[in-house]
């Protein structure tokens, strides 16, 4: 009778873990901008550059007030169109900062994060790959070519160190390797990323004058060879001049075969 027991769980063990693993979606939400919220497969949530209330997002209040449960805020560099509604979302949700040290540091000192909330465990720096949530995430910290100043409200100062613009490489237990550019242009250790990551997901900048054009993104596009691309940081406001459709074009002048992606703000996108 034992052996039958044995041998029925055997059989029946399978059934029921194979579908929960096939099933098992990783869902992205972008809300505009640079700004992303992840749900791993297993219900932890995550937000990139958390700039909610922006001007392309036509219910950014509707959002922001739908945002109650945040496991991990990742912030790539100190400009106020990334940080955006990072205090609001931390203190509401008790989300702890993944960023480098300086930046962590500045955001607690002169920009109001919960001290408590950032610490050793979220932090690293450009190469460093840390693991999170019971080693459901990966972080791998990467350098972006950009700038970082803090700027201060009401104080002579007006700006502080804040350390160094970057980007993320995010591996999610069974789910997608996701890069973040951040805010950068175009360089050459993005070929080193994709010699060393299968990169799923590239959420890339497109905008020009304050990063990368289309042309320079498609290129960018080329040497991390993703299996889906996901433009972003474009049509924020007037300055950002990229346009999506450029950004097609280029990738076909690169020959990049990576599945190109325009995402809706707001949507859920599962993978």
């Amino acid at each position: 009778m034992k052996k039958f027991i044995f041998f029925l769980l055997i059989l029946i063990f399978p059934a029921l873990i194979i579908p929960a693993i096939v099933n098992a979606t990783t869902e992205i939400v972008w809300y505009g901008h640079a700004s992303f919220k992840i749900q791993t497969p297993q219900g932890k949530v995550l937000l990139i550059d958390p700039w909610i209330v922006n001007p392309a997002n036509n219910n950014n209040k509707k959002y922001l007030e739908e945002i109650n449960k945040v496991d991990l805020i990742l912030l790539t560099h100190a400009h106020g169109d990334h940080i955006g509604n990072l205090i609001e979302i931390a203190k509401k949700t008790g989300a702890r900062l993944v960023t480098t040290f300086d930046l962590g540091k500045a955001m607690i000192l002169y920009g109001g994060y919960p001290e408590k909330q950032f610490g050793y465990e979220t932090t690293g720096n450009f190469g460093g790959e840390i693991e999170l949530l019971d080693g459901e995430v990966k972080v791998l910290f990467v350098p972006a070519v950009h700038s970082s100043a803090l700027e201060i409200p009401n104080s002579p100062k007006g700006l502080t160190y804040a350390g160094n613009p970057g980007g993320f490489i995010i591996s999610i237990k069974n789910g997608p390797v996701i890069y973040h550019t951040g805010d950068t242009d175009l360089f050459e250790d993005m070929k080193i990323i994709g010699s060393l990551y299968k990169v799923d997901i590239m959420m890339v900048c497109i905008g020009d004058k304050f990063t990368m054009g289309p042309k320079r993104a498609a290129i960018a596009t080329k040497w991390v060879n993703p299996r889906i691309i996901v433009p972003m940081h474009f049509g924020t406001f007037p300055a950002l001049t990229g346009k999506v459709e450029d950004f097609e074009k280029e990738l076909k002048t690169q020959k990049v075969k990576s599945k190109f992606l325009k995402m809706n703000i707001g949507e859920i996108y599962k993978f």
